[in-house]
C-alpha cells in the first residue's frame, strides 16, 4: 500500500511540475510576443523578454504592472471622437529670427501647432511670489477657472486655493480641477476630498484603486496649469504646497520658478487642459468661457509643447534634440533632476565638441537621493566632452529652464529625465524672446556655485561608484 501511495504521490508531483512548466512556457511566450510587437526600445524589449523567461510568473506580473502602456489605447480612443475632430491644415507660424526658421518648421511638424505672436510672460520666484498672483487671479475670475497640479497638499496654502476655487464657483465661474492620482496622495488625496466636499468639480488623473484598471505609478500628469477665463495662464514648476513658501521657513524648503502668460498662446494651454479634463472625466469643455477670442498682450512669440505616453510620446525630448542641433553659441539649462537618455547626452556632447558653450546646473541635493546617485554615475561622458556641470547650493531648487543663443527659451514642467521625457504627461512653452532669455540666463548663472569635475567623480570611493552605477540602471524609472 505504501508503495502504491508513494508512486501516486510521485506521479502527482511530476504532473504538477509539468503543469507549472507549461503555464510558465505560455506566460513567457505571451509576454515575448507582446514585447516583440509593442516595444520599440531594444534594451527594454530584451530586458522584459529575459525577465519573462527567467521568472515566468513574477516577470509576467511585473510586465502587466509596469510594461503595458494602457493609457495609449485610451487616449487614442478619446482622440477619435467625432466631436474632437480638428482641421489638420498646417497653420502659418509667427515670424521667428532667420537662424531659427528650420527649428520652427521642425517643432511645428512635431507638435502640429504654429508659433503665435503677441504674448506677454512674467516670471515669479517660489510660491512666495507665485501664490499671491495666482490667488488674486482666481479672485478675479468671472467665467472659468482651470487648475491642474501634480502635487496639491491639503495644508495652509492648499486650503487657501480650495477656498478661492469655491468662491469662484459661487460667483458663477465654471471651475475644474485636476490632481495627479499619485503626486497628490494615492488613497484619495485630502485636497481632492476637500474640493469634492466644497462642490468643486475635481478629478484624479490616472487613478484607480483597482490594479487592473490603473496604468500604475509610472504614468502621471506632471503639469502645473492655472487658466483664468481662458485669457490668463500660469505654468512652470510650482506645485501647491507649503514647502514652496520659502520665506515661511518650512522644514524642507523648495525653491521654484513659475510664469504668468497672457496673449494668443493661452489658447494652446487651454486646449491642453481641455484634453486632460476629457481624459479624466469624459466631459468636453466648450464655448467662450473656456476659449474666448484672444487679443495681443505683448511682443513675445511662443508655442506650447505637450508630451506624454500617448500620441504625444517624447515630443518634448524631440524638440530638445532639435534645438541642440540648431544651437550656434550657447546652451544653458537648469533642472532639479538630470538623467537624460543617451540620445540627448550624445547631442549635448556633440554640441560641446563643436564649440558650443554648454552649461548645466543641478542641485547639490535633490529630494530624491537615488536620482542624485544615478546622476553621478551618468555624467562622465558629458564632462569628458567639455560640458560644464555646475552645482547649485541649498535649499533645493525645483526650477526648470533652458536657453539657447540668448534668444530661445524652454520653460514648463518637464525635468531632464526619462520620467518626464517618456512617462509623464508634461507641458512646456517654447519662447522666442531676447529679454526673457537674458532674464533666465542671469538666473541660471546665479545658481552656478561650484563646478563639478572629472576629478570629483574620480574621488568617489569604489563602493560609492558601484552604488551610483547600479542605481543608474534604473534610469528609465527614476
Amino acid at each position: 500500500m505504501e508503495e502504491v501511495l508513494t508512486r501516486w504521490l510521485g506521479t502527482t508531483a511530476s504532473l504538477r511540475t509539468e503543469i507549472v512548466a507549461a503555464i510558465g512556457l505560455v506566460l513567457s511566450l505571451g509576454v515575448s510576443t507582446h514585447v516583440l510587437l509593442r516595444k520599440r526600445v531594444v534594451g527594454a524589449a530584451i530586458g522584459w523578454i529575459g525577465l519573462a523567461w527567467l521568472a515566468p510568473v513574477f516577470g509576467t506580473l511585473l510586465y502587466l504592472t509596469f510594461g503595458i502602456n494602457r493609457v495609449e489605447r485610451r487616449a487614442r480612443r478619446l482622440k477619435r471622437r467625432p466631436s474632437q475632430a480638428v482641421d489638420d491644415t498646417p497653420q502659418p507660424s509667427a515670424h521667428v529670427p532667420e537662424p531659427y526658421r528650420a527649428l520652427d518648421r521642425a517643432v511645428q511638424a512635431i507638435t502640429g501647432l504654429p508659433t503665435v505672436a503677441g504674448n506677454r510672460i512674467e516670471v515669479f520666484r517660489n510660491g512666495d511670489e507665485a501664490y499671491p498672483a495666482m490667488l488674486a487671479a482666481i479672485a478675479e475670475a468671472r467665467r472659468s477657472v482651470a487648475l491642474s497640479s501634480y502635487i496639491f497638499r491639503d495644508d495652509e496654502i492648499g486650503q487657501a486655493f480650495c477656498a478661492a476655487l469655491r468662491a469662484a464657483q459661487e460667483r458663477g465661474a465654471e471651475t475644474r480641477v485636476i490632481l495627479d492620482g499619485i503626486g497628490s496622495g494615492y488613497f484619495f488625496p485630502a485636497a481632492w476630498r476637500r474640493l469634492r466636499r466644497l462642490g468643486v468639480p475635481a478629478g484624479l488623473f490616472m487613478h484607480s484603486v483597482l490594479p487592473w484598471r490603473m496604468p500604475f505609478l509610472n504614468l502621471r500628469t506632471h503639469k502645473k496649469l492655472l487658466i483664468i477665463d481662458g485669457r490668463t495662464a500660469f505654468t512652470g514648476g510650482v506645485n501647491i504646497s507649503d514647502g514652496n513658501r520659502v520665506r515661511e521657513k518650512p522644514a524642507f524648503p523648495i525653491r521654484d520658478t513659475h510664469f504668468r502668460i497672457e496673449g494668443p498662446v493661452v489658447e494652446h494651454l487651454t486646449q491642453a487642459f481641455i484634453a486632460d479634463w476629457l481624459f479624466v472625466s469624459d466631459e468636453e469643455l466648450e464655448g467662450e468661457a473656456w476659449l474666448p477670442p484672444l487679443e495681443p498682450a505683448g511682443a513675445v512669440t511662443a508655442r506650447v509643447v505637450t508630451s506624454g505616453p500617448d500620441a504625444d510620446i517624447e515630443k518634448i525630448a524631440t524638440v530638445i534634440l532639435q534645438v541642440i542641433a540648431c544651437a550656434k553659441s550657447s546652451i544653458r539649462l537648469t533642472t532639479p533632476y538630470f538623467l537624460p537618455n543617451d540620445l540627448i547626452v550624445n547631442a549635448l556632447c556633440l554640441a560641446a565638441t563643436r564649440g558650443i558653450e554648454v552649461d548645466v546646473v543641478i542641485p547639490t541635493k535633490s529630494d530624491h537621493r537615488f536620482v542624485d546617485w544615478a546622476t553621478r554615475g551618468h555624467i562622465d561622458p558629458l564632462l569628458r566632452s567639455g560640458v560644464r556641470i555646475w552645482i547649485d547650493g541649498p535649499p533645493f531648487d525645483h526650477s526648470k529652464a533652458m536657453t539657447v543663443d540668448g534668444q530661445w527659451c524652454f520653460i514648463g514642467s518637464a525635468n531632464w529625465d526619462s520620467r518626464s521625457f517618456r512617462l509623464n504627461f508634461e507641458l512646456n512653452v517654447e519662447v522666442y524672446d531676447v529679454p526673457l532669455a537674458r532674464t533666465l540666463e542671469a538666473f541660471i548663472a546665479g545658481k552656478r556655485r561650484t563646478r563639478l569635475t572629472l576629478d570629483d567623480l574620480g574621488a568617489r570611493s569604489l563602493p560609492v561608484r558601484l552604488r551610483d552605477a547600479a542605481v543608474r540602471l534604473l534610469l528609465p524609472y527614476l
